[in-house]
């Protein structure tokens, strides 16, 4: 989470974008920026979990068996400046590298989702406009961040089911077969690549980044005031 803030900044500062695949190295409750800390109580499956407050909105996630993503820009790219539009441009991307293997996922077009979805403690419970199902599943979504002058928008794909969350099938459940990480990794990445018109090289974070990093980490990830602020 400090890592893709820095990023955040640094997009908004200078206008370089990035974009970020990462795993998590144990299971991990992500709560979402608005929800309250003693909600987590709901589910019981994930409370031995460690867990961090996301400065993005939407429900909880359960890191686990899954490819998180990050996409970091400059308010003023015309390809990432529009919400709906940065939404579309990464999950369609997906669709298309799913549909390469046989699996026809699609958007979904709910303009306004039912009130028992809309608050759902897990965000792969709720529905909203441009999530990727498969079938009546929820396998992808994304939440925003935006500064003035920069864009941040990370997200999770489901590759599998978590014992810390049971009731939600990833992709190896829903397509009978097991899904590695790089099965999707590298064709999701030159699609967004494509639709939002980067050319990718590998850069690693500067020394003041790193040095921003975790100062981040200390004083907000991993700060009670932040992490059980609602």
């Amino acid at each position: 989470m400090a890592v893709d803030q820095v990023l955040l900044e640094t997009a908004a500062e200078s206008g370089r974008p990035s974009l970020r695949f990462y795993t998590w190295s144990e299971p991990t409750l992500s709560l979402g920026y608005f929800q309250r800390y003693a909600d987590r109580e709901q589910h019981r499956a994930s409370l031995d979990c460690p867990l961090v407050r996301r400065q993005t909105g939407g429900g909880a996630i359960l890191h686990d068996r899954e490819l998180t993503y990050s996409v970091a820009a400059s308010a003023l790219n015309r390809s990432t400046a529009e919400a709906q539009r940065l939404y579309d441009s990464i999950h369609t991307a997906l669709v298309d590298v799913l549909a390469m293997r046989g699996i026809e996922a699609r958007l979904c077009m709910l303009e306004a989702a039912p009130d028992t979805q809309a608050t759902a403690f897990l965000c792969f419970e709720r529905r909203s406009r441009g999530d990727v199902l498969l079938g009546k599943d929820k396998i992808c979504g994304s939440a925003q961040r935006r500064l003035q002058a920069g864009i941040l928008q990370h997200g999770s794909l489901l590759l599998a089911r978590s014992a810390a969350a049971p009731r939600l099938a990833g992709l190896s459940e829903l397509t009978g077969k097991a899904w590695d990480i790089q099965d999707v990794l590298e064709p999701w990445r030159r699609e967004i690549a494509s639709r939002l018109h980067l050319a990718l090289e590998p850069q690693p974070l500067t020394p003041l980044e790193l040095d921003r990093v975790r100062q981040l980490v200390i004083e907000k990830y991993d700060a009670a005031r932040w992490n059980r602020r609602r």
